[in-house]
């Protein structure tokens, strides 16, 4: 889009779609096929998979990394700073020398909802779901379903994104797919055949 403010120094993998007014600032490596929504911002640096959705102004600061497949819901914040401040204790302006940026790292086919906060450095599992609204401030395991202020684990997920049912014991079961999962010491890991 001519309104999409792309750094030359981006990379913008194949069949990627940049929308209205959104920037994506230097060095950020975007996969293939994803679609970046109006108004986002993409940090400086940032490395994204193929396959990824970064909803109408979502927020994407560097050093974030996220994997194939994840979706970035509309106005979500991936922070960097772990203490922000404005200024020094001495009352000096701060400048980039004055921090060290940390990251939010999400891997493959995780999903975070709309206006939710990840404050770096968080790592969301594999999966994973985070709920509209929630405040993530610890890591999220692997097909975890969480929600709230901070964001506390309610439920497992699979990879059809829907809730999965207890089935017996410490199994659980996709009721669109069937796959099944056991949970061991509050780990989901799926079963194979």
């Amino acid at each position: 889009m001519d309104s999409a403010d792309v750094s030359p120094d981006a990379v913008i993998g194949d069949g990627t779609s940049v929308w209205h007014l959104a920037q994506v600032r230097e060095r950020a490596v975007i996969g293939r096929r994803c679609i970046i929504g109006r108004g986002a911002y993409v940090g400086t640096g940032v490395q994204m998979g193929d396959d990824c959705k970064v909803q109408n102004y979502a927020l994407v600061y560097e050093p974030a990394r996220l994997a194939d497949g994840v979706f970035i819901g509309p106005a979500v914040v991936l922070t960097n700073d772990t203490y922000p401040r404005a200024i020094n204790a001495d009352g000096s302006q701060k400048s980039a020398a004055d921090w060290e940026p940390v990251g939010v790292t999400i891997e493959r086919g995780a999903s975070i909802g709309a206006r939710a906060t990840c404050v770096a450095p968080v790592t969301i599992g594999a999966w994973a779901t985070v709920a509209a609204g929630a405040v993530v401030v610890k890591d999220v395991p692997a097909y975890a379903l969480v929600a709230g202020v901070p964001a506390r684990r309610i439920g497992w997920v699979g990879p059809a994104g829907v809730p999965l049912t207890r089935a017996e014991g410490e199994h659980w079961v996709c009721p669109r797919t069937g796959a099944r999962f056991i949970e061991i010491d509050g780990t989901l890991t799926e079963e194979t055949a």
